[in-house]
């Protein structure tokens, strides 16, 4: 078989794994262009998934879902779409087919792509033209028009390649250059290993790893040439990320834990300090430097003046500080007025800080400080559409000239300090987050992340109270699982009027809504690639769905049709839908504030309700509006100022949701115990114990209450190696 061939203007070189068109090089997974060739050798008939999977998973048992991801890369790489289908067409339960012409040739290299006549004919609009003067003419006048003509089309190409050779040397190096090959799992336990770093001399990794049997984190360390791991700290707690002192001596992290005597938040904020050298040799205790109990800190990079560069967060806004060990105080490095920080990064090479912000004009800007944090540049980050126009991106350096990398699941880019981004074709399929290069430059960690969950329901006539038995001892044999699959199924709600169940799953790759009868499951969304759905609720007809995709709401209709609601703002949660007022409760974000809020989907007027930080918030039938704050705490609007909710104190979470049914509240507190409290009578009662893998509650009725229970969850730190 020829390992190289043309699809339509696409050159495809099976022996470097590449899609290739117009000097752009795209690395393509094998399995997947193992997919296409098959098709391109079945060119126009319908092949089964069944021929595809045994043609290309030989011996190997796989899902279907394995073959659509191969199928939906293919479709990215070829500008292909699940709806157009110019390429790659979807028979429904039939199979695939390839419908644009295929040209075997195992004779041209990728280098002299430029020089195929037949390439430039095919993309050159000029030389068709050309070719249709030349036609037109009659034999006698042929010789002499085709030699006019070709003048000028020389000059023209010409121009052509000058501005082609001119734009390559002008433009920054962009992420065209930056290709990785090798990928291999440094951590590949049963537990949960993040936040990872190397050393400054790039000897070890540390991270930290979670072990959820014994709910116990610690930061380890491992070297990279022989794999020996070491456990630094003991009992760690809560965790953030670290940063190395410039010397590779000491470490510097986070530690957060619940605060003895909360007055503005439940959590604690201490920087600790390690010796790495003291830690290599027995696991030892940090030292803490600094303490913050009204503020919270995040993300300390050691600088190389030897002070520490932190996020403080007080109230809503992220302003960066420095912090002196020595003098034991702080200074405010960059704050901008009106604006919020979303992070930062820091080059010990260059000494620069770069970081993302929202500013006054609800834009998200990249911005390069120097240490002291005197501003060299600001521009607009220009999105590409790849990505969703209000979704947050944490970037890192890189060591491209002026360009930062940053990952938004399955993608990665890099960002440039004026503001362009570009995407990263990667040999992978799987999800990956903060990547982080080593001090050569030649390769770098990822995290890859994990989730399974399942939707489950049990009758509320089970659910008794027991407080002498353990939660899951009797609970989980009245389960019933609705949906499982090996990835996250959850945010299950009952179809008002109806038997159906709609619920968000990655089941196909990415986040997508769902609906099932019992029987089988229906994908009613195919939104792009790296999609995050947070919040969904049905209309009252139970005819559609409101759904918060990229930070925008659309309704979704049971046969598939959207409505879109464009928005001043990015949602970043939708809490309830109020069909039949049309009234949606949000929680947005104005100039890079969080604001709770009433949106009207008729007129588009929002109304802010409060600036709190709110969790969760529901009406009830009568429309009495109770929400929860970052504490946990359940509070209802007054006359005069919101009342907080006494019978309800220590009942609640900053992590978990609420029910109203019938003017009454269902919630779960941190014992995983089932409670209601009436609104207009006020009684509050447990009803009885949940399993202590529940996630969230979902939805309740009259019979039965639907859940999200956690099934795994696992990240793993890996390592990629950039190709020659």
């Amino acid at each position: 078989m020829a390992k190289q061939y043309w699809i339509g203007g696409f050159f495809i070189d099976l022996s470097r794994n590449q899609i290739i068109q117009n000097n752009q090089s795209q690395t393509i997974p094998p399995k997947a262009l193992a997919v296409l060739t098959y098709l391109a050798e079945n060119r126009g008939k319908v092949v089964s998934q069944d021929a595809l999977l045994s043609k290309v998973w030989q011996d190997t048992a796989v899902s279907p879902n394995t073959l659509q991801r191969s199928i939906a890369q293919l479709r990215k790489a070829l500008g292909d779409d699940g709806k157009i289908q110019v390429y790659i067409k979807t028979h429904a339960k039939q199979g695939y087919s390839l419908e644009c012409d295929v040209r075997w040739d195992d004779n041209i290299e990728p280098s002299k792509l430029n020089n195929s006549q037949e390439n430039i004919v095919e993309q050159t609009p000029i030389s068709e033209a050309s070719s249709d003067i030349n036609t037109a003419t009659n034999t006698s006048d042929k010789q002499k028009n085709s030699s006019s003509a070709l003048i000028p089309f020389s000059i023209i190409l010409g121009i052509i390649i000058l501005a082609i050779i001119g734009y390559q040397y002008s433009v920054p190096k962009q992420s065209s250059q930056l290709s990785f090959g090798e990928l291999r799992a440094l951590t590949s336990t049963d537990n949960k290993e993040l936040a990872s770093i190397y050393s400054p001399d790039g000897q070890y990794v540390v991270f930290h790893r979670y072990s959820e049997v014994f709910c116990l984190n610690n930061v380890w360390a491992k070297n990279t040439k022989t794999q020996e791991e070491f456990q630094l700290t003991k009992k760690l707690n809560s965790y953030g990320n670290h940063s190395f002192s410039k010397d590779g001596k000491k470490l510097v992290f986070i530690k957060t834990g619940d605060c003895s005597k909360p007055i503005t938040q439940n959590k604690c904020y201490e920087l600790m300090s390690l010796d790495f050298n003291k830690a290599l040799v027995s696991p030892q205790s940090p030292s803490v430097l600094l303490e913050c109990k009204n503020s919270e800190i995040q993300n300390p990079k050691w600088l190389n003046n030897n002070n520490i560069a932190l996020l403080q967060k007080f109230s809503d806004r992220w302003k960066l500080i420095s912090y002196s060990i020595n003098e034991n105080k702080s200074q405010v490095l960059y704050a901008p007025d009106g604006a919020n920080i979303i992070d930062y990064d820091y080059s010990v090479k260059d000494d620069l800080i770069a970081l993302t912000s929202i500013q006054n004009d609800g834009h998200y800007y990249i911005e390069v400080l120097k240490a002291d944090g005197q501003l060299l540049s600001s521009h607009q980050i220009k999105y590409p559409k790849e990505i969703a126009n209000f979704r947050l991106i944490y970037p890192n350096f890189s060591p491209l000239n002026k360009q930062l990398v940053f990952s938004t699941g399955r993608q990665l880019f890099t960002l440039s300090y004026g503001g362009q981004v570009t995407n990263i074709s990667l040999p992978i399929d799987e999800p990956m987050g903060t990547p982080i290069f080593h001090p050569d430059g030649n390769r770098m960690l990822v995290i890859k992340g994990h989730y399974d969950s399942d939707i489950a329901s049990v009758p509320l006539s089970q659910i008794k109270q027991t407080q002498t038995e353990k939660p899951q001892s009797k609970q989980n044999k009245n389960l019933t699982v609705i949906e499982r699959s090996i990835l996250s199924e959850d945010s299950a709600i009952l179809q008002p009027i109806g038997e159906l169940i709609a619920y968000r799953s990655k089941r196909s790759g990415d986040q997508q809504l769902w609906v099932t009868d019992g029987k089988g499951s229906q994908q009613l969304t195919h939104f792009p690639m790296d999609t995050y759905l947070n919040g969904m609720d049905w209309a009252a007809d139970g005819q559609s769905l409101l759904v918060n995709a990229n930070n925008l709401l659309t309704q979704v209709f049971l046969d598939s049709n959207q409505k879109a609601f464009p928005m001043e703002h990015p949602v970043v949660r939708l809490f309830q839908w109020d069909s039949k007022n049309n009234n949606a409760l949000l929680l947005i974000r104005i100039k890079g504030i969080l604001k709770f809020a009433e949106f009207n989907l008729t007129n588009s007027e929002i109304r802010i309700i409060n600036d709190k930080s709110v969790n969760w918030a529901h009406k009830s039938e009568e429309g009495k509006l109770v929400y929860t704050d970052h504490m946990g705490r359940f509070w209802q609007p007054g006359p005069v100022e919101d009342q907080f909710i006494e019978e309800l104190e220590g009942q609640g979470s900053n992590k978990r949701r609420f029910l109203i049914k019938d003017n009454i509240i269902y919630g779960t507190n941190d014992d995983f115990q089932l409670w209601s409290y009436a609104l207009n009578e006020g009684a509050f009662e447990i009803i009885g114990e949940l399993p202590n893998n529940l996630d969230y509650l979902s939805d309740i009725n009259k019979t039965q209450l639907l859940m999200t229970l956690r099934v795994s969850s696992r990240k793993e730190v890996v390592e990629l190696t950039l190709s020659e």
